[in-house]
């Protein structure tokens, strides 16, 4: 009979209560050491591109950021749109059905425009971005770490944050701004198809109602949002990639990592940016 058989009751019932506090504590103290761990790579690149402009620090290369910009961003173009424009058309007959109980089947544009532009637009694009250039760029980054070219670039006092990561934050950043914005048209005009040809609704009738419907806040919100969620991940991912241990195997965990927590982090991002903008009445 085992230890833990032999003892009564009311001692096994502490003691498991006990381990699953420590159990909880000890995950809350990582969760805490890795937030801290992103957040500080986020202040290191913050610190290189102001030391870059300022030229006290060395100099940021443009053809970096241009090369993972066509990698991350114009080569997922594709994608994009098309995703987006089955979200234009899946909200418009979600929709049309209860408005049209209201009389108000006209009235789809303005929904699926301002949905688009303030939430689906810039969410969709950062969860297809996040497993578009997210996983790439920490499993490239962890390969990097594994073949010890991460400790040569140190040896030779290159700064991997200058070379690998910050012009894979800016790329990642700009891109992610630039395909909202293709999420937003996109998204919009299968809402209109929709709205035109399936429902029936006069073509100028339903333009009219979107652009009536939409203001500068509606799509300053949804571009606001796109750049944060950029930065989370291209940061999340250069974090897993920088931090990989353990071969092939630690790359692919970085990878898979990579893509679970930048969806949990852009909804969390997402959820304080809706009730930020709800307080300020925007």
């Amino acid at each position: 009979m085992s230890a833990k058989a032999r003892a009564p009751w009311w001692f096994r019932g502490p003691e498991a209560i006990g381990a699953a506090t420590r159990t909880a504590f000890e995950n809350a103290l990582q969760g805490i050491a890795y937030l801290g761990g992103v957040v500080r790579l986020m202040g290191s690149v913050g610190q290189g591109v102001m030391l870059a402009r300022s030229r006290q620090g060395g100099r940021v290369r443009a053809e970096p950021i241009r090369a993972q910009s066509v990698r991350f961003g114009v080569n997922s173009v594709p994608i994009v749109m098309l995703v987006q424009l089955f979200i234009g058309v899946i909200l418009a007959l979600n929709l049309a059905p209860t408005l049209a109980l209201y009389g108000q089947l006209e009235r789809t544009a303005d929904v699926v425009a301002i949905a688009v532009l303030r939430e689906l637009g810039p969410l969709i694009t950062a969860i297809l971005l996040s497993g578009f250039a997210g996983a790439s760029i920490a499993a490239e980054l962890g390969a990097m770490v594994e073949g010890e070219e991460i400790k040569a670039l140190r040896a030779h006092a290159l700064d991997p944050i200058r070379f690998l990561v910050i012009p894979r934050v800016l790329a990642t950043t700009v891109m992610m701004v630039g395909l909202t914005v293709v999420a937003d048209i996109v998204g919009m005009f299968g809402g209109f198809l929709t709205g035109v040809f399936v429902l029936d609704i006069p073509a100028l009738t339903y333009i009219d109602l979107t652009r009536v419907a939409v203001g500068p806040t509606d799509y300053l919100t949804g571009l606001a949002k796109s750049g944060v969620f950029g930065v989370i991940i291209a940061s999340l991912a250069c974090f897993e990639g920088l931090s990989v241990t353990g071969g092939a195997v630690g790359v692919g965990r970085a990878t898979t990592t990579t893509v679970v927590k930048s969806i949990v982090w852009l909804i969390g991002a997402d959820m304080l940016f809706t009730a930020i903008f709800y307080t300020l009445g925007l």
